[in-house]
């Protein structure tokens, strides 16, 4: 894989976060009922982000939780390999709140879906917003972002690249070839 962009560094990362915390809470109209839910593994990263910033300016943190969807995807029986299963962790009643369901790249919406099909197991939310750093396109089911922090098009043959300093030790967006 080689970078083909550099698309967002550490700056530009952080005033993304701050510019979707604050369409988060203007929609919203303040915390409210609001919880965040980040999907295994980058996702969950980004929701404690939106939850620090999000207690910064209201002054109260969100309940947050963790999801991992990996027995609910479709493609679990095309992969030969055992799949890595971890622990969803959210440790509140969903019930009734607005959940905001957080993730770093919206592809094909089968994560999502997946998400979503968690989700109703746990309980029945008043709503669930999801929120993406990267819409990069290519939709296979009928699933839009409500909170995007940047659009991205990209061929068949690209991938978009979030790293988080969580994980990578630094913050940044590239777009990747994955064509030799």
């Amino acid at each position: 894989m080689t970078i083909k962009h550099h698309i967002i560094d550490e700056f530009g990362f952080d005033r993304m976060i701050s510019r979707l915390v604050h369409e988060i809470l203007e929609r919203n109209q303040g915390m409210g009922d609001l919880a965040i839910i980040g999907l295994r593994t980058r996702g969950e990263f980004v929701a404690r982000r939106l939850a620090e910033r999000i207690a910064h300016i209201e002054g109260e943190t969100p309940p947050l939780g963790v999801l991992d969807v990996t027995l609910y995807r479709d493609d679990l029986r095309q992969h030969l390999r055992q799949p890595e299963v971890r622990a969803t962790d959210i440790l509140f009643d969903i019930t009734d709140k607005n959940i905001l369901l957080v993730d770093d790249v919206l592809f094909t919406g089968r994560t999502v879906r997946s998400a979503l099909d968690a989700l109703m197991d746990i309980g029945r939310a008043r709503t669930i917003q999801l929120v993406v750093l990267v819409d990069r396109g290519h939709r296979e089911l009928p699933i839009r972002a409500d909170f995007i922090g940047k659009n991205i098009t990209t061929s068949r043959g690209e991938e978009i690249r979030v790293r988080l300093k969580e994980v990578d030790g630094v913050d940044a967006i590239d777009l990747v070839s994955t064509e030799s």
